[in-house]
């Protein structure tokens, strides 16, 4: 099967640089050699950043001075240190290599980058960076806003999940450069506007302004088959550009370009997941924190209004019985796991390092609701006298009653929510807003059906936990369409350490494709000089 037959100053214009030309539509004329680039990278999140960072010369090498914990890994790294870490076999370099993720390259990079970090260690980096122009490969970086991605989009002043360690990329001390913004660095986590700050930053500092053309929408991606039978890949969307006058409005902009590779670096944030139950469209039914917010903003939702149920038990959904607690309005929580479920984020998670994700964590176990009782008076009760001796059930976080192992069966204009728990025993609960918060699909309306034929399951939605798209665990190729690759969340990477090594897996496969190229351009050139001679010596018979 072949699969689907406004811009920032110094940024990559894709209308100057004569991309957007009607005579450049592929139904129109076929592209020539030099408008095809070699790589187009579909998001410009932390993912297509670093990678953008790997194909603009920067180049990893153990250093001299370098040593590895791990004494395995050590060894085999001096066996050839004079080689990149682009020349090396990632797969006999990740045999033994252990740690929180199921990728092997990503476990592998992570571990070159920080060395024992999970222990809490603070090993040096045993790889140096070396800037070699001449291994440039040349791309373009497509995304909708400024360099960051969904970083610009989240809650400016909450901190980040990961230390601030796990979310820099190569090159660049995010610690460093949070000191020279604010003096007072008082704990290893950031805020996401420090990381959305500092990845703009990091493209500047870098040098990487003149690939990535911001303020795109692709709308299409497809495979094209050219007279001369070399096939490749082209990309179409929109670019916005910004108005000259006043009065005007910003003006969108058609664009198509042609690539030998595409990378899908798009992350999961952009379509939340949904229930799927009767009354989820109903004005009171939100599927985003930001919605939370607005309320909050608006003085729609105060400490006065009827309580708010949080569905879900991700980190999300942790954020937003916070934003409800601190403003004293009353949560209702659901969720389908059991507290003590391993697979839940808060069992994961060192207290120490979360305290605040500890809080809600021992919240959803010491306050779940008790068959018999009235969810609206236990709640009532511990939210005006959380220590009144004389209470029934007092309890150290007011206001807060969990439902584990409840799934939502339906949502009323009345603004009453309907749950069950096991054994089909129904909970009808009052609120003045639910709060979907399950997770998100990745939006990928310019793939043919979604992307799904790419994923693990081609007949469900792609998902960064349940259904990712398959790739090569060593090179991060699509199984089922070569020269089309994905990275970060959309191969199950959530946390920014570990998505970098997918960008490893890509330059190396990239790197190892181009020598093979060169390798068969030489033996074909060889062949034709031997055909050649061999004519020049021949005779005719009469």
């Amino acid at each position: 099967m072949r699969y689907g037959e406004g811009q920032e100053e110094n940024g990559a214009d894709l209308g100057r640089s004569g991309r957007t030309d009607s005579d450049m539509d592929p139904r129109n004329k076929e592209p020539l050699c030099e408008d095809v680039l070699p790589v187009v990278i579909i998001g410009n999140g932390p993912s297509g950043i670093c990678l953008s960072y790997l194909l603009s010369g920067y180049t990893p090498y153990l250093s001299p001075e370098g040593f590895h914990p791990n004494p395995v890994l050590h060894s085999k790294l001096t066996q050839n240190p004079h080689l990149s870490l682009f020349e090396q076999d990632l797969e006999y370099l990740c045999e033994g290599v252990e740690g929180r993720s199921s990728n092997p390259v990503a476990v592998l990079f992570d571990s070159l980058l920080l060395p024992d970090s999970d222990f809490g260690l603070d090993y040096a980096s045993p790889l140096e960076w070396r800037y070699e122009p001449e291994r440039a490969t040349p791309h373009l970086v497509l995304g909708k806003g400024p360099p960051g991605g969904a970083w610009h989009a989240m809650e400016g002043s909450m901190l980040t999940l990961s230390l601030a360690d796990w979310m820099e990329l190569p090159g660049l001390k995010l610690k460093d450069w949070m000191r020279e913004k604010r003096r007072n660095v008082r704990n290893d986590r950031a805020t996401p506007a420090e990381i959305a700050s500092y990845y703009q930053h990091y493209v500047r500092q870098m040098g990487l302004e003149r690939s990535f053309a911001c303020g795109t929408t692709v709308t299409s991606v497809r495979r094209v088959s050219l007279r001369s039978g070399r096939s490749v890949w082209n990309v179409q969307g929109l670019q916005r550009r910004a108005a000259e006058g006043e009065q005007q409005l910003d003006a969108e902009i058609p664009f198509s370009v042609w690539a030998e590779n595409v990378v899908l670096a798009t992350g999961t944030h952009d379509i939340p997941a949904r229930l799927g139950v009767e009354g989820e469209t109903l004005p009171f039914v939100c599927h985003s924190f930001w919605e939370l917010e607005a309320a909050i903003s608006s003085g729609h939702l105060d400490q006065a209004s009827e309580p708010i149920l949080v569905v879900g038990a991700g980190l999300t959904a942790a954020d937003a019985i916070l934003a409800a607690h601190h403003l004293n309005t009353p949560v209702y929580h659901a969720f389908r796991r059991s507290v003590a479920d391993p697979a839940l984020i808060f069992n994961q998670l060192p207290k120490l390092l979360y305290p605040e994700y500890h809080k809600v964590h021992q919240m959803m176990s010491q306050q779940q609701h008790q068959p018999g009782e009235s969810p609206a008076d236990m709640v009532s009760q511990r939210l005006s006298s959380p220590r009144d001796e004389r209470a029934s059930s007092p309890c150290s976080y007011p206001g807060y009653l969990s439902f584990p192992k409840h799934r939502v069966v339906a949502f009323r204009p009345d603004g009453k929510c309907v749950l069950e728990g096991e054994g089909g025993r129904q909970t009808v609960l009052q609120v003045s807003m639910a709060l979907v918060l399950i997770g998100a699909h990745p939006n990928l309306s310019f793939l043919p059906e979604q992307g799904r034929p790419l994923s693990l399951e081609p007949h469900e939605p792609i998902s960064c936990r349940r259904n990712p798209v398959d790739v090569d665990p060593y090179t991060y190729e699509s199984v089922k369409e070569a020269g089309l690759y994905a990275m970060g969340p959309l191969v199950g990477e959530n946390f920014v350490r570990f998505l970098k090594g997918g960008a490893l897996a890509i330059v190396c496969d990239l790197a190892r494709k181009q020598t093979m190229r060169g390798q068969k351009n030489v033996q074909e050139s060889s062949a034709g000089h031997s055909l050649s001679c061999q004519l020049s010596n021949c005779t005719l018979d009469a």
